[in-house]
């Protein structure tokens, strides 16, 4: 089974959400950057998210676009990042999603990163600008096998257009709580239970929230309305802002943000 789904297996099992921690991969550098996804999965993270360094994440806020630019910086790519995976896989179990942008990936072969980065030891994908109804319509992009595909859904997502993409998601459903760019809001929506209502009768694959989580009140808040929740920039900030202890920093900032998800 893949991991993915048998962690959602499990925290079914168990009555709990899952939380879902965005970083980047090399940010700030490659052995920081190991040992901050493997603080992650040590404090209680189900689903780490890696974000691939990419020199023009249009979908991202400052925050994020900083640390894509560090990880450049110090050196990360697209094969360095596979072999981030590997390291993190010789000690831990927990599952990636390698968050990205369509540009790397077609630069790299669609069919063959699929193939390394299953073999790695990735477990999905979020492409941001890969609707997958395009992907369907190009013979190149249909390929993309040992990887779950996880789908957007946000709140401007026409109603007509939710049973596409919920239908055929897989891993978990990315659910945004409000429009714009990662990192760009003060807090996330209150109108979070209505939107994850409107895509609960089109699937059976779990929703998790994300975008403007960044208290524990506001971690329990969101994971009552969904499956899990997702923090990504407010993670990141703390690399920002303690390069010279980024994993210790990200590790106590985002316990407290497990535990009241954990509690929802």
């Amino acid at each position: 089974m893949n991991r993915i789904d048998a962690a959602f297996d499990r925290l079914r099992s168990e009555g709990k959400k899952a939380f879902v921690a965005y970083v980047a991969a090399g940010d700030p550098n490659f052995d920081e950057s190991l040992k901050i996804i493997q603080g992650l999965a040590d404090a209680g993270a189900d689903v780490i998210e890696l974000g691939l360094p990419f020199s023009d994440p249009l979908a991202d806020g400052i925050v994020n676009q900083m640390a894509a630019e560090r990880a450049l910086k110090a050196g990360m790519s697209t094969p360095r990042s596979l072999d981030l995976i590997r390291e993190f896989r010789k000690t831990h179990e927990t599952p990636i999603v390698l968050f990205t942008y369509l540009n790397p990936i077609f630069t790299y072969g669609f069919e063959k990163f699929h193939a390394d980065a299953a073999a790695a030891g990735a477990d999905g994908i979020l492409l941001l600008d890969l609707p997958p109804d395009e992907a369907k319509l190009n013979a190149d992009l249909a390929k993309g096998e040992g990887l779950k595909h996880i789908r957007l859904i946000a709140p401007t997502t026409p109603d007509a257009r939710v049973p596409l993409l919920a239908g055929d998601a897989e891993g978990f459903i990315y659910a945004l709580s409000r429009t714009g760019v990662t990192g760009g809001h003060g807090a996330p929506s209150q109108d979070i239970a209505s939107q994850v209502a409107r895509i609960t009768p089109h699937t059976k694959t779990p929703i998790c929230v994300g975008f403007g989580i960044t208290t524990p009140e506001q971690a329990r808040m969101v994971a009552q309305a969904g499956d899990g929740i997702i923090v990504g920039s407010a993670i990141v900030k703390q690399i920002e802002l303690h390069p010279e202890r980024a994993a210790e920093a990200v590790r106590e900032f985002t316990t407290p943000l497990i535990e009241a998800c954990k509690s929802a």
